[in-house]
């Protein structure tokens, strides 16, 4: 028999570490440390990786930047997503960071496997993941739920693959059963699998003295499937200025 307290803690999303002194995934070495602004160093002697602009950090001299070929850069900027990607190559580390409070997640794709992810939050992935995007499903979602038109969409090709996300605050991951559901603020979630459906609704209740309505919005996440959760919400767009 499960404990009322076991079955208490089983239902809780689980925080994600928040630093790894030294990991291997999809065939390059990396390191995350740092507590309010973290920082990710990834060893791409073996490896390339692209990453988004304005996250460098810093490198070693050896290390190559070039512009990462994009298919479809005319659909990218009507979308509103990244044009412009680059890529590190060479012997040595390179390090990021967002400037920003937040945790830097790591999230491994096997082969042919995809991860969809909130807009801008991405910060670096190796060169067998291909990013691309794609629009929100349903009309009230793409209205109300604060996720804006498009999501990212990270898919692995033939080898492992592995993507590092920037969470706000601390993230918080939550495996889903099928047909289980969670709640979640609009602004409150980060990446789920594409098996997790979402579907966006709000509640309407009376307050005040003047008996005014208010509503609250949030987004539905229903499972099978993985959905990554983040503990401070912030409006994609104020943050990119």
């Amino acid at each position: 028999m499960i404990a009322a307290g076991e079955m208490f803690v089983s239902q809780l999303p689980e925080l994600i570490v928040t630093k790894v002194g030294a990991d291997v995934a999809a065939g390059v070495s990396y390191h995350l440390d740092g507590e309010l602004a973290p920082v990710l160093t990834v060893d791409v002697s073996q490896r390339p990786v692209f990453f988004e602009q304005h996250i460098l950090f810093w490198k070693h001299p050896d290390i190559h930047i070039s512009l990462k070929p994009m298919h479809g850069i005319l659909k990218r900027f009507v979308a509103g997503v990244q044009m412009f990607i680059l890529q590190a190559s060479g012997p040595g580390c390179i390090a990021f960071s967002r400037s920003a409070v937040g945790h830097i997640v790591p999230i491994r794709l096997a082969p042919g496997q995809t991860m969809h992810v909130r807009a801008h939050q991405f910060l670096a992935a190796t060169d067998t993941v291909d990013y691309g995007f794609e629009m929100v499903s349903g009309l009230l979602n793409r209205a109300m739920g604060e996720t804006g038109t498009f999501l990212d969409r990270f898919s692995a090709g033939a080898e492992e693959g592995v993507v590092w996300l920037h969470g706000h605050g601390n993230v918080f991951e939550k495996t889903l059963a099928e047909g289980e559901s969670i709640e979640v603020q609009p602004l409150g979630w980060l990446y789920k699998d594409p098996s997790v459906r979402m579907e966006t609704d709000s509640d309407t209740f009376t307050s005040g003295l003047l008996g005014s309505n208010t509503n609250f919005i949030f987004n539905r996440l229903t499972g099978p499937g993985r959905v990554g959760l983040q503990s401070i919400l912030v409006h994609t767009q104020t943050e990119q200025k």
